[in-house]
């Protein structure tokens, strides 16, 4: 029985992670639409047959390329499709098939579209962290996780931490160092998770980010005016919290204790 559960939930993510891959590709262009035209090859627009939108399957059984113009297709669509799948799974085992995994769930989908997108284009969506902040905390008046206290104290507390951190950033460099799309996806993480998770959540995502940023910096040679998108390293500390947040709570509590 556990074999089939963890089988069904890993491929309904899988299933999903193909849809967001359309989410993807689409949503940064406003003229595109996610429902319409069905799946097909972005070079040659030639509709998909069913079994060319197997998940991970159709990938590698297509050897990677489409089967009309055989023009390479991208590892980011197998990627995807494999990182939810194994979120969903996660998600099983820590919460089962319950509230807090279907309100989890949608929340680990918003954060997989949001670091992709911010990667190409960097930006992040109005469309999902607006409503994610809406839904994480209507949904705290029935998750078990999270009261609606800490939820609303989490979009005000993020949404402000941001801000207060652009806004002391501009002021002292007279350049944009980041955008409201960052602030408002912290302000939806809160809502989610609550304002408890914030202080690891920036930690976390800064420290990630400056290795990154430091990297990218001497690769490129351009010194501070290289540019990185801050989004992927949010949504991937909350998903950090999320899974494992007892573990940093307990290491937090040991770091106070060894402060006495």
């Amino acid at each position: 029985m556990d074999i089939i559960a963890n089988f069904f939930s890993f491929l309904f993510g899988a299933v999903v992670g193909s849809f967001l891959n359309v989410v993807i590709l689409r949503l940064p262009d406003s003229s595109q639409s996610i429902a319409f035209p069905g799946s097909h090859c972005p070079k040659c627009n030639t509709e998909l047959h069913w079994y060319e939108n197997i998940p991970i399957l159709s990938f590698l059984a297509l050897r990677g390329k489409c089967r009309t113009c055989k023009s390479k297709i991208s590892a980011q669509y197998p990627f995807v499709e494999f990182c939810m799948g194994m979120l969903t799974l996660a998600l099983f085992h820590k919460f089962g098939f319950s509230l807090p995994f279907g309100l989890y769930f949608l929340f680990l989908a918003a954060l997989l579209v949001i670091i992709f997108i911010d990667i190409h284009h960097q930006i992040i969506p109005d469309t999902i962290s607006l409503p994610g902040i809406i839904v994480g905390f209507a949904a705290s008046f029935f998750n078990p996780l999270v009261t609606w206290q800490q939820s609303g104290l989490g979009i005000l507390t993020g949404g402000g931490i941001l801000y207060a951190i652009a806004f002391g950033y501009y002021f002292l460099t007279k350049r944009d160092g980041m955008g409201g799309g960052d602030i408002k996806l912290l302000a939806m993480i809160g809502a989610f998770l609550g304002w408890q998770s914030l202080l690891f959540v920036v930690f976390a995502s800064s420290l990630s980010g400056s290795v990154v940023g430091i990297a990218a910096m001497i690769k490129q040679g351009r010194g501070g005016q290289t540019r990185i998108p801050f989004g992927p390293f949010l949504a991937l500390s909350a998903i950090g919290y999320l899974f494992f947040q007892e573990k940093i709570l307990w290491l937090w509590n040991l770091y106070l204790s060894s402060m006495q």
